[in-house]
């Protein structure tokens, strides 16, 4: 093979393992998330239609998906050891993502459980899904 093909193989191998990782760090941060709210999140989303729940769940993937795609950047060397240290990274600050968004939550005294009861998008949602982003990108940082 010439070195472009060999080049380009390597590459596409690398984006496809980058790509699976995470997708596999995404599920784990949703049910990271499903387990900090109450009831089962996919449940109330699609049966109760809840808007605050949708919220909190879109604020704290996109959280993880920053999280992620910083563990991806700072993870340098051979594609092995990149994978190793995406996976440690990307579990490491799923959980700190999960712990920080339940700390502010109690903080703000904004009760999670009263908000996925209520059926109209409420103020209380809009701020948690602000923060849970906020510290996203602040744990994305501190990754990188």
């Amino acid at each position: 093979m010439s070195p472009l093909v060999d080049h380009l193989l390597s590459g596409a191998l690398a984006i496809a393992a980058y790509a699976v990782l995470g997708m596999i760090l995404l599920i784990i941060g949703f049910y990271a998330i499903d387990l900090a709210t109450p009831g089962k999140l996919s449940a109330v989303i699609k049966h109760e239609r809840n808007p605050n729940a949708t919220l909190l769940a879109s604020s704290g993937l996109a959280a993880v998906g920053l999280i992620v795609a910083a563990s991806i950047w700072s993870s340098g060397g051979a594609l092995h050891e990149g994978l190793l240290a995406t996976a440690v990274f990307g579990l490491v600050g799923i959980a700190v993502q999960t712990v920080a968004m339940l700390i502010f939550d109690l903080v703000a005294g904004i009760s999670v459980r009263e908000l996925v009861k209520q059926s109209d998008l409420q103020p209380g949602a809009r701020l948690l899904a602000v923060t849970h982003l906020a510290i996203g990108l602040i744990t994305a940082v501190a990754v990188i």
